[in-house]
């Protein structure tokens, strides 16, 4: 026992001597990542917290890179028709447009036909119609894609084709749609349907790398390299309002024409890299100019360009009259933050839709923590409800905007693989701002002179606030 207790101070200095070991280490390793410096004094200080077990979270969850620059030199090798389209916009336009070609390129083209569907109760009946129209090919690539009621009545549309001889394939993101039995896909590969998982978790192979946190949030269809599906409505039937009065409020796009072919070159990107295989070959219609300006803007973890946040950020920045911005999840960096302020300090009018109840209770917290900076530059900040708003979509001025998959936070800027359509059309532009309108019906405006308690509203959003960079 006294030996014991005499040993116990060099136990002690043993245990800050790896603890210390152990900081420095994985101190390092974040740093090394090059990320936010908000972001990484975040994990470090989180993790230090962990000893050793830190290392397996950072290695599970943490935002490291994904490397696959052999995919994306398709993209300049696609041998895209040049199309000239914003030659005609004034320069702020036409700059954006390079700025996204350059981050991501994509070059800017043209659709032929633009359809905005509302609510999973316009969306599903549309996908279903254009499944049924294919003839060639269907390639579906979902975050969350569920087997209940919308998820079934879209396999069995699949499985029908499949059997018709058209080429069907399906890319799962395997944690959005971890509920997915396996058992229920089984018909569609025995139709000659693919499926595939995209970064599948490996709960007892850890020396593996499993990429948790770095998820395919796209929502993408394409049918015949003629019509494509675009936005943020996913396959379960919480996005149905025809069956759920609690299915979310969302926003889709259904295109035609050639910019269809920038979403397939995403798809086949994607499912190259799912399927560790040789990317598909790009078939090159004959393109056939629409009237539509449009351009797919894409972004990921592959890259550290953050296309997808320099396109909002310089939107607002270019806008003169007014910028409008739906999103589900508002974590904003220094950056963002600032275009929207500076926006209305310069007398714009900036508003902000936000879900009232929303699904997560952090981010919740989070997005409120920025409500007062917000409100006192002039940004008039709403909050929808009943229904969750899962709408993703920003305009700016008269004409130009931006729908897809990507939340107004960090995780959707540098950790998902996301997808997003520019469009640059004065009547989808109205078409939008009529909708916006109308949900303001049901979105009141925040107050600055609001209740807060402090057990209640101050303290959760300071703490939410706190962890901000890694939401």
């Amino acid at each position: 026992m006294i030996e014991f207790l005499t040993g116990l101070p060099y136990l002690k200095l043993l245990l800050i001597g790896f603890w210390l070991a152990y900081v420095l280490i994985l101190g390092a390793w974040i740093v090394l990542q090059k990320r936010d410096p908000a972001a990484t004094l975040s994990w470090i200080i989180s993790l230090s917290l962990l000893p050793y077990v830190g290392f397996l979270i950072y290695y599970l969850i943490g935002p490291m890179r994904v490397h696959r620059q052999r995919l994306r030199r398709l993209r300049s090798s696609a041998n895209f028709r040049k199309i000239d389209a914003f030659k005609d916009k004034d320069r702020d336009a036409v700059e954006l447009s390079r700025m996204i070609q350059a981050s991501t390129g994509l070059a800017p083209t043209t659709a032929r036909s633009v359809k905005l569907l509302v609510d999973g109760g316009n969306k599903y009946p549309a996908l279903l119609e254009a499944i049924a129209a294919a003839r060639d090919h269907i390639h579906i690539e979902y975050y969350i894609f569920l087997g209940d009621k919308t998820g079934d009545s879209i396999l069995q549309a699949l499985i029908t084709k499949a059997r018709e001889g058209v080429k069907v394939r399906l890319l799962i993101d395997a944690v959005g749609s971890s509920k997915l039995k396996r058992k229920v896909l089984v018909p569609l590969i025995e139709a000659g349907g693919e499926v595939a998982w995209f970064h599948p978790t490996r709960w007892f192979r850890f020396w593996q790398k499993s990429w948790m946190n770095l998820r395919t949030h796209r929502k993408i269809v394409v049918i015949d390299d003629t019509i494509g599906f675009c936005g943020g409505i996913n396959v379960t039937d919480d996005e149905d309002e025809r069956l759920s009065d609690r299915a979310f409020r969302d926003l889709h796009v259904r295109l035609e024409g050639n910019i269809v072919r920038s979403l397939q070159l995403l798809f086949m990107e994607d499912w190259a890299y799912a399927t560790d295989t040789k990317p598909l070959p790009i078939a090159h219609p004959t393109p056939v100019t629409g009237p539509v300006l449009a351009q797919i803007v894409a972004s990921g973890p592959d890259s550290n360009v953050e296309a997808i946040h320099r396109t909002f950020v310089t939107m607002i920045n270019n806008a003169k009259s007014r910028v409008w911005l739906m999103t589900p999840y508002f974590v904003p960096g220094e950056a963002a933050r600032m275009a929207l302020t500076s926006a209305a300090y310069s007398g714009l009018d900036v508003r902000v839709m936000l879900p009232k109840v929303s699904d997560s209770k952090l981010v919740t917290h989070a997005a409120r923590s920025y409500f007062d900076e917000l409100l006192e530059a002039g940004v008039k900040i709403h909050e929808y409800g009943p229904r969750m708003l899962h709408s993703k979509a920003i305009l700016c001025d008269d004409e130009t905007f931006m729908v897809g998959s990507a939340n107004f936070d960090q995780r959707s800027f540098r950790l998902n693989f996301e997808a997003m359509v520019l469009i640059q059309d004065r009547a989808i532009g109205d078409e939008f701002a009529e909708l916006f309108e109308y949900e303001m019906k049901s979105a009141p405006l925040v107050r600055d002179d609001r209740h807060r308690g402090f057990f209640s509203a101050k303290l959760p959003e300071a703490v939410a606030r706190l962890m901000s960079p890694l939401l």
